[in-house]
């Protein structure tokens, strides 16, 4: 396949994940995007800025390099571009990165505090707590402010040891979610799944009347995640 080819179908997924973020009710505005990645290209596909999802097209989609920078005379990418380049560099298995400001994973973020893994329905794509990384520094912020981003979601993960195929979303304290997956489709569906359990967890603390319930025990959530994710998975066709 010509890369010309290539480029055209990534530009399509890309657009219609993007419009997906809209349609799951995730992004209100332009507060989101998606990117995705060709490594064998050397490029990056991506939602350009402050584009209305009205007057959003395939063809508008941001083909940039490896370092987010536009290849060629295109509409300017995404104002998180850098991020999800960091990413990129960072995580050589992630194939697309999703960006929202969605409600109840947000309201997480904003408090600071990771999600805390409660039950199966968490297990079956997060293998443990979804973490949130802390707030930027001034000079982070007054500097490359996206990719000093970028670089606290690789800190919190290299920190902690986490594995980020196993747990592929992370918040940002006071800022919002990132979640990613090897395609756009897993990518969003990621976004999709961390807002619900952001808002289950939400309401499972409220209904206990405290932050110190009980998590979900280990082989439970080993057994829910690994049917779906380990070597020996068995749900599905």
């Amino acid at each position: 396949m010509m890369s010309e080819e290539i480029i055209k179908e990534m530009k399509e997924r890309v657009y219609r994940a993007n419009l997906r973020l809209s349609e799951e009710k995730l992004i209100k505005l332009t507060w989101g995007n998606v990117s995705e990645i060709n490594r064998e290209l050397c490029i990056i596909v991506i939602k350009p800025s402050g584009v209305s999802y009205e007057e959003m097209s395939a063809d508008k989609m941001v083909v940039t390099d490896l370092r987010g920078q536009p290849i060629g005379d295109q509409m300017k990418p995404s104002s998180d571009m850098m991020t999800h380049a960091h990413l990129y560099e960072s995580f050589p298995k992630i194939g697309s990165i999703v960006h929202t400001h969605s409600e109840h994973a947000v309201m997480w973020a904003q408090a600071g505090k990771d999600i805390p893994a409660y039950g199966t329905t968490h297990a079956d794509h997060f293998f443990g707590d979804v973490p949130c990384a802390r707030e930027l520094t001034t000079e982070e912020i007054s500097g490359e402010y996206e990719r000093n981003t970028g670089h606290v979601i690789v800190e919190c993960i290299l920190e902690r040891g986490i594995d980020y195929e196993a747990v592929p979303a992370i918040l940002v304290k006071s800022h919002g979610p990132f979640t990613w997956g090897s395609t756009t489709e897993k990518a969003v569906d990621n976004a999709v799944v961390l807002d619900v359990v952001a808002k289950m967890a939400m309401g499972t603390e409220y209904i206990s009347k405290s932050s110190l319930t009980k998590k979900i025990p280990q082989y439970l959530l080993d057994k829910h995640y690994l049917r779906k994710h380990g070597k020996n998975a068995y749900y599905g066709q």
